[in-house]
């Protein structure tokens, strides 16, 4: 069918095979296609949007095993399939620029029918193409963030390359449970061959139940999974709405003129502080009531906090920790939610944190291999524990620092500098890959190196200061410098950026500070050839390709480092890519970059989670565009919730000080029920065999947290220790990791969330105060002071 806004094509079992928008100039897709499906080998074509699965009466039913009627009149699809005892039927209309999604669920029996699950194939555009040209994954793919609710779910579709018009999908008729994915993919990293991953998630939306009876999530108290019951003769009606919007912001405003309500929340609220939220009705709609709920032991505890809304805000005090729910439920019956974390104290979370990778991974002389930390692994993302711990004592020294910097000290010497390279030669790597090494291993144990650098030689006991950095100087030269490498492999990944934009301005510092001079001169003009050439190449985005066709791990560092080097347009370009990569949805968890490879599904990714953040951050110290601000403080939440005990959702719980690096958003996970809404570690997929076996030889170890550190060594040179103000164009000031209190009629007192605070900002009025107070005075003509 063809209309003023989008053009449409089914295939001939009624499944939609093309959507695109007459208004694109791209002509995108917008629906997984059967033509690409084929082109790589993948035989999905049973989850192509509006195919759907079905259970009843014991018996299952897979729309693609079965043949519909339909039929086309007047630009209206009809798609009518006849089973035993129900009928599914959907149909397709355009109207108002929008296509129209109606499904309905009619019992064929004079008794009631259960339907014990039921699910719908809604298969937008997912797709990491297998493709080297980063403009198709940029600007024929889209990065998808769910927002479930009973009444109100809805899908925002973002292309990558975050230019509009995007795609929403909105629920406006019936009861939607939760959103599940199925990932198929293909990695080819042990054919030594770059990239080697692509794949793409399909998109279920379900109506009744969502698991097989032993894989519910037994702690999931948030997202329902029940059955459909039907009297005779009676049906169940849903409506979903496939409207355009411009840009992120416009999302809610486009829900909302769908009858949807529209709530900003704090993504982060801690327990005993006040908590504001935002709440816009829809023209029409009148408020029941406002509870939030939250999870203690095994109950759930309720507070009416209807009379707390005054002119639309929302303004309560957290009692309890972990996930909590805001239930809106409007004057019809109908309901919306909010799902947002209350944690303790950050810098308390972190002293816990240290202490038990200190007491309980650190395996010390007597263990194996001797001095490492566990888990094991031969990848470079393993060592990020040992630079956070480094960061957390230089920026908050305790009684134990000397105790946990010389166990970091004794593994960067004895297992780190022996394994990574020949008879500890920091110009041999060793191939710890079979037959080749990853460059990029070398970015995380030059930290290591650098950060030992930092510390007064009174505080190490196997080298001096000095001589670690000679060592970071020696190794990131290896990481940047192509004519090291006697492999073609290594001298290309040499020239990609990397996490090291974190630490580079400040290495480079203290080279030229210490006399360094010769290492100066080379790491410098290896770290300007290679931003000036992501730079001079940045409009063909060639540093969004990786190990993976399309990659926040290659953008994100690509735009800190475009920034970090005032390579301002560049990083402009770069930039739009990480702000559509970052979630926005009412639960903070589905806020996370969009990555799915380490859980095989959407998923907060804690490293790779935090270095987006820590990116986006960056780019906004030198761009001053307040969406890569608010888009990094989104990310962080999810970072955090990884290191957060308090959570009462997950079926792997953890002690105090444990993490775990990765979180299934989806609900159901369908290549792993198991791991559905839960946090674990990539091992976790060892018993799935293939390139997991290789990845994972000693099997799941139930340690979660092997690539996790690096993030939290980059959340603490960030929000750890900054928190920043600015104001919209309305004139509206907005705290970004803290609060404000008006006290005066231009003046506020800014309450910090920076567990070690040094820094006030307020970047567009470059205004700064360097202060370690918890509260501070702003004034937006003034700027800030103490008080």
């Amino acid at each position: 069918m063809s209309e003023t806004r989008f053009t449409t094509q089914f295939n001939d079992h009624g499944a939609l095979v093309k959507l695109t928008d007459n208004q694109d100039p791209h002509h995108m897709n917008w629906v997984v296609s059967p033509e690409y499906l084929a082109s790589v080998d993948y035989h999905d074509n049973d989850k192509l949007f509006g195919e759907f699965s079905l259970e009843t009466a014991g018996q299952q039913y897979a729309s693609h095993d079965l043949t519909p009627e339909v039929t086309t009149n007047d630009g209206q699809t009809n798609v009518v399939y006849d089973l035993p005892t129900v009928t599914v039927a959907f149909t397709y209309r355009q109207k108002n620029g929008q296509l129209h999604w109606d499904v309905l669920l009619s019992n064929k029996e004079d008794d009631q029918t259960v339907v014990d699950q039921f699910a719908l194939w809604a298969s937008l555009a997912y797709i990491m193409f297998r493709n080297k040209d980063v403009h198709v994954n940029m600007e024929d793919s889209a990065a998808v963030f769910p927002s479930i609710s009973r009444n109100f779910t809805k899908l925002a579709a973002v292309r990558r390359s975050n230019e509009g018009p995007h795609l929403g999908l909105f629920q406006t008729a019936g009861e939607v449970l939760s959103v599940g994915t199925y990932n198929e993919w293909t990695n080819r990293f042990f054919e030594n061959v770059s990239p080697s991953l692509d794949g793409l998630l399909f998109h279920e939306i379900v109506l009744a139940g969502g698991y097989a009876p032993l894989q519910v999530p037994r702690h999931d108290w948030i997202y329902p999974h029940k059955p459909i019951r039907l009297a005779g003769g009676a049906s169940a009606h849903w409506h979903f709405v496939l409207a355009p919007f411009a840009q992120a912001n416009d999302f809610a405003d486009t829900a909302l003129s769908l009858g949807h309500p529209a709530v900003n929340y704090e993504p982060l609220a801690f327990v005993g502080r006040p908590v504001t939220f935002t709440v816009r009705l829809p023209q029409g709609a009148a408020l029941q009531s406002l509870i939030v709920r939250h999870r203690e032991e095994s109950q759930l505890i309720d507070h009416n906090v209807t009379n707390d809304l005054q002119g639309g805000r929302l303004t309560f005090t957290p009692s309890g920790v972990g996930e909590h729910q805001l239930l809106i439920t409007l004057a019809d019956g109908r309901q919306d939610m909010v799902i947002f974390n209350v944690m303790t104290a950050i810098d308390d979370m972190i002293q816990k944190r240290i202490k038990w990778l200190t007491d309980h991974s650190y395996l010390g002389a007597d263990g194996s291999p001797a001095y490492a930390f566990s888990p094991i692994s031969n990848q470079g993302e393993s060592l990020g524990k040992l630079s956070f711990i480094l960061q957390a004592n230089l920026l908050h020294p305790t009684a134990d620092t000397q105790r946990q910097v010389q166990a970091v000290e004794a593994s960067a010497v004895h297992y780190v500098r022996n394994k990574w390279f020949q008879d500890g030669d920091f110009t041999q790597p060793v191939d710890l890959y079979g037959n080749f090494y990853r460059d990029m291993d070398f970015e995380y144990i030059g930290h290591i190196y650098y950060l030992l650098s930092k510390y007064d030689d009174e505080m190490l006991q196997l080298h001096s200061a000095k001589e670690y950095l000679q060592w970071a100087a020696q190794v990131f030269e290896l990481r940047v410098n192509p004519a090291l490498h006697r492999t073609q492999r290594g001298k290309e990944e040499a020239q990609m950026l990397g996490v090291y934009f974190l630490y580079i301005n400040d290495l480079l510092h203290d080279l030229q500070a210490k006399g360094l001079t010769d290492e100066y001169n080379v790491i410098n003009a290896c770290w300007q050839q290679a931003v000036s050439r992501v730079a001079k190449e940045s409009p063909e985005y060639k540093a969004a390709i990786t190990e993976h066709f399309y990659d926040n791990a290659g953008f994100g560092p690509a735009t800190g480092a475009l920034a970090a080097s005032d390579s301002i347009e560049a990083a402009k370009r770069y930039a739009e890519l990480l702000k559509a990569n970052i979630g926005f949805s009412n639960d903070f968890r589905a806020q996370a970059p969009d990555r799915w490879w380490e859980a095989l599904s959407y998923m907060i990714h804690a490293l790779w989670g935090g270095i987006v953040a820590a990116s986006a951050l960056m780019a906004y110290d030198h761009l001053g565009d307040p969406a890569l601000l608010e888009g990094a403080y989104r990310a962080t939440a999810g970072v955090l919730y990884m290191y957060d005990a308090n959570a009462t959702t997950i079926d792997r719980p953890m002690a105090p000080g444990e993490a775990a690096s990765t979180y299934s958003i989806a609900g159901p996970n369908m290549n792993r029920p198991d791991l559905s809404r839960n946090r674990f570690g990539q091992s976790v997929f060892a018993k799935d065999g293939g390139i997991f076996f290789r990845l994972f030889p000693n099997g799941d170890t139930g340690e979660d947290d092997w690539d996790m550190g690096e993030e939290m060594a980059a959340y603490l040179t960030g929000f750890g220790q900054k928190t920043y103000v600015y104001t919209d164009e309305s004139g509206t000031l907005h705290v970004v990791n803290g609060q404000a209190k008006k006290v005066a009629a231009d003046g506020y007192v800014i309450t910090t969330f920076a567990p070690y605070i040094h820094e006030y900002l307020n970047v567009p009025a470059k205004q700064t105060l360097l202060s370690t107070d918890k509260k501070v005075f702003y004034s937006p003509t003034e700027g800030f002071s103490t008080l």
